[in-house]
């Protein structure tokens, strides 16, 4: 532990370039895509997960690593800002020149259910690394061996100190205590994120804490909706909660349903076509079992299961009416990992006490009849998502510059930041403002005449 942490504070990465930080991101791009084969196979026999959807996650993974090293080249993300100097001002204003600064080493704790994209070289590693932040990884116990040969071939990409790589619970509890560390990016549990936080804001130098953690995902299906295509919304809901053994931050784990407009009865019938799927770890799939048990021993819900077997998780709606969901939300808003998804119906007098009761989420979506005004049910769903979807499903994320993967608690520790789009580098990085400084002291750039050439603003 403290030799990596040292290794990170003597790498110098924060004095070079953003040209030279990219052509490493790329690099290391095309190395994870020249082991792509191996990769795959390691992956597969400690997660479950198919061979189809791993190699698919290596391309989007690799996607990740060469859109950081475009962001690094472009520069906005440094917010630069040149004022010059105007003794006519009230209080005059001298030269000033503000910019966005790395913050030093960093950790990442990596994800369990995506060992590619949200792991060792996943958003987090790649963001920090294009800000000119090293970045020490704990690897997840559901993928040890993965971990570590994505591991050795960072190692063999990056320039030492760069990257480093702990495990076990122990490390990582240190990893966010150690004074070298600077900032700490957080996929998982809320459990074990808030875990992490608390360590995070409780040591004698606090550091900031980025976790993305639980989220229902809320979708809201409007009764011209229903009218319109029931089958399809139905069919859709299924398709997007047991997507990849429903292991996704951004399943949709509660959908609210007008009572008897079909949605429910079509999600029914396309769940026996829906696929049983084991988890990713023992541990994960003990805990689907028992939050999808104490959900049917409710009496005044109805559970429908499709096909299943020995250590497979069943895909399982789990239905409930409006009433009985407001007398207890809580119950039916924890998050349960693995293929369910709760369906709230309600009449139309309802709808807005269910609104009420929703906490925030990563995602909120509503499908919506052809031409039907839903400008107020937007404006009340935006306030408790950090994405708002329309006649879609939250399933998959984008990567891009106007992508926000966020939300406020239990969403995200951080509901102004992101994971994933062009500003999640922001959280790896401070302002410092320079005031009369001599040109040789500032950052190229910020620097007369914008030598570098990026977006910035000047007045």
């Amino acid at each position: 532990m403290d030799d990596a942490v040292a290794a990170a504070s003597r790498s110098g990465i924060a004095r070079t370039t953003r040209d030279e930080r990219a052509d490493r991101l790329e690099a290391l791009a095309d190395a994870l895509e020249a082991d792509r084969a191996d990769l795959v196979a390691i992956a597969h026999d400690e997660t479950h997960l198919s061979t189809a959807r791993l190699d698919g996650e290596v391309t989007r993974t690799a996607a990740q690593l060469r859109f950081f090293a475009g962001v690094a080249r472009e520069g906005g993300y440094l917010e630069a800002v040149v004022e010059s100097p105007d003794p006519s001002l009230v209080p005059p204003r001298p030269d000033l020149r503000r910019i966005l600064r790395p913050l030093g080493p960093v950790a990442v704790y990596a994800a369990s259910n995506f060992p590619f994209a949200f792991s060792v070289l996943g958003n987090d590693t790649a963001s920090a690394l294009a800000a000119g932040c090293p970045v020490i990884v704990k690897a997840h116990p559901g993928h040890p061996e993965l971990s570590r040969a994505t591991a050795a071939l960072a190692a063999a990409v990056l320039p030492a100190g760069w990257f480093g790589l702990v495990e076990g619970m122990d490390a990582g509890v240190e990893l966010v205590r150690h004074p070298g560390v600077r900032a700490a990016g957080f996929t998982g549990s809320v459990r074990g994120g808030r875990a992490l936080f608390d360590l995070a804001v409780s040591r004698p130098d606090p550091i900031p804490f980025y976790g993305e953690l639980g989220s229902i995902n809320p979708v809201v299906v409007t009764r011209q909706a229903a009218a319109e295509r029931a089958a399809e919304i139905g069919t859709g809901l299924v398709g997007s909660f047991t997507r990849d053994a429903g292991q996704y931050c951004t399943k949709p784990g509660l959908v609210i349903i007008p009572a008897g407009g079909g949605v429910e009865e079509a999600a029914r019938a396309a769940l026996g076509d829906a696929p049983a799927s084991r988890q990713l770890t023992p541990r994960m799939a003990d805990a689907f079992a028992d939050g999808v048990e104490a959900l049917a021993a409710r009496p005044e819900v109805t559970v429908t299961r499709g096909s299943g077997g020995d250590g497979v998780s069943t895909p399982t709606i789990v239905s409930v009416p409006a009433g009985a969901f407001l007398a207890d939300p809580e119950t039916f808003l924890a998050e349960c990992f693995g293929p369910v998804t709760v369906v709230v119906s309600y009449a139309d007098d309802e709808l807005d006490r269910i609104l009420s009761a929703l906490e925030h989420s990563l995602t909120a979506t509503i499908h919506r009849g052809s031409g039907e005004d839903v400008t107020a049910l937007a404006e009340r769903l935006s306030g408790i998502a950090g994405r708002l979807l329309f006649d879609g499903w939250p399933t998959g994320v984008a990567i891009g510059w106007a992508q926000h993967h966020g939300g406020g608690w239990p969403a995200t520790t951080a509901s102004v930041h992101t994971s994933v789009g062009a500003t999640a580098i922001r959280r790896w990085l401070t302002p410092i403002a320079y005031q009369d400084a001599p040109q040789e002291v500032l950052p190229p750039e910020l620097r007369d005449g914008n030598p570098l050439g990026i977006p910035r603003r000047e007045s």
